[in-house]
């Protein structure tokens, strides 16, 4: 794996783990920017081949 797909992959994995935090706290701001910033990195794997495993965010 390359420094360009760890390193997508780990912002991945931060960001959802974020986002549920602040699904969890209760905060919908916090909520809307991280999914926001979710749905970019994603989009940006798909344009970039990278595979990204279902989560349970």
């Amino acid at each position: 794996m390359d420094a360009f797909t760890a390193g997508l992959l780990q912002r991945i994995r931060t960001t959802e783990s974020d986002l549920s935090r602040a699904r969890d706290e209760g905060d919908d701001f916090l909520v809307a920017v991280e999914q926001g910033e979710l749905d970019d990195l994603r989009r940006l794997a798909a344009e970039h081949g990278v595979e990204v495993g279902v989560s349970c965010v």
